[in-house]
């Protein structure tokens, strides 16, 4: 016998599970860059590889960018999990991008809000959209801290602040936020656009979606203050950048991060585990720690000086402003259309 058919021979022999170990599996993850990236790379995708005996491969992109991909590949699926913001995710299931949720004894650990209705994803975990500035600057300046959403409108930010665009989470935060300051909602989002042609969008040094220039922004001296989310926030502050993030008296608005696994591809039961593996109390601080993602599971414990900045346990979570997003994603192209030709002019 040569030794191509003994080896055939010898793979039979140890049955098909062995077979499956003995192909190169290839997990193909799509999710944000920037620390999220840092963190799954480093502290997250090496533990699961290990027990799986497969390679994570990272599908870097925002959002959007990455729905587009899922849109792209429709009936071809290449990737494996999606990782979205939330209204994105939202969109994904409603295309059929999503398979259901494979049962698993985690998700009894969970806080209620991280499941959304479907079954076919799952949030896994909280930022929050607000208020980030530069404390050094504020103090030389003898400006105080910004408490309210309505401070971006004073003239003295003119040029000195950053918003992500419409086709950003941040941004659509943005726009409701102050649609809601006017007087209106999802459902009226006149007062949204009024107050970024007049007072808001005045004060726009640009319209940011790239978390790296964003951070290039801040520490050039460019930009001094932003609508940006809490994780984004602690990760600019923990490479000992002076800023600070403001939950607005109003309240900040909860932008949940929530995966899948893809349907329409190789439907590999790994996507379902990679899932479960994120909502484990361990990668949920890591997660917590890594990123200033809010833990959704309930046994994650974080000690007090690893709460700072973050949505965490229940009554916090609890007073974040939760988007509508039936309303919104019915509603987005043509807010995005509008906002292109109104706003980014």
């Amino acid at each position: 016998m040569n030794r191509t058919l003994f080896t055939l021979a010898a793979l039979v022999a140890l049955g098909p599970s062995s077979v499956g170990h003995a192909e190169d599996k290839t997990l193909y993850v799509a999710a944000y860059g920037g620390s999220f990236e840092q963190t799954m790379r480093k502290d997250i995708f090496p533990g699961f590889e290990q027990k799986h005996g497969l390679k994570l491969e990272y599908v870097a992109g925002n959002s959007t960018d990455n729905l587009a991909k899922l849109q792209a590949q429709k009936g071809n699926q290449q990737i494996d999990v999606a990782i979205l913001d939330d209204g994105p995710m939202y969109q994904a299931v409603a295309l059929g991008f999503c398979a259901p949720l494979a049962k698993a004894p985690v998700f009894d650990d969970l806080y209620e809000l991280a499941r959304i209705p479907s079954g076919k994803a799952i949030l896994l975990g909280i930022n929050a959209t607000g208020i980030m500035y530069n404390r050094k600057a504020f103090e030389e300046n003898h400006w105080p801290a910004p408490t309210s959403w309505t401070d971006l409108e004073h003239p003295k930010f003119k040029g000195k602040l950053v918003i992500p665009p419409l086709n950003n989470t941040y941004g659509l935060h943005a726009l409701v936020a102050y649609a809601k300051e006017g007087g209106g909602s999802e459902k009226n989002i006149e007062p949204g656009f009024k107050a970024f042609k007049e007072t808001v969008g005045p004060n726009v040094l640009v319209y940011e979606p790239s978390p790296g220039k964003m951070t290039e922004l801040f520490q050039s001296g460019q930009a001094l203050v932003a609508i940006w989310g809490s994780g984004r926030e602690k990760a600019l502050a923990d490479t000992g950048f002076p800023v600070a993030f403001v939950y607005p008296k109003e309240g900040a608005i909860a932008l949940g991060v929530a995966g899948c696994a893809v349907a329409g591809g190789k439907d590999k039961p790994e996507a379902q585990e990679f899932l479960q593996y994120l909502l484990s109390p361990e990668m949920q601080i890591v997660m917590a720690t890594g990123f200033g993602l809010g833990p959704v599971n309930k046994k994650a414990t974080l000690p007090p000086d690893k709460q700072v900045g973050i949505p965490y346990g229940l009554d916090q979570i609890g007073k974040l402003l939760v988007i509508d997003w039936d309303t919104v994603n019915q509603n987005r192209e043509e807010w995005n259309k509008r906002w292109v030709r109104e706003i980014e002019r």
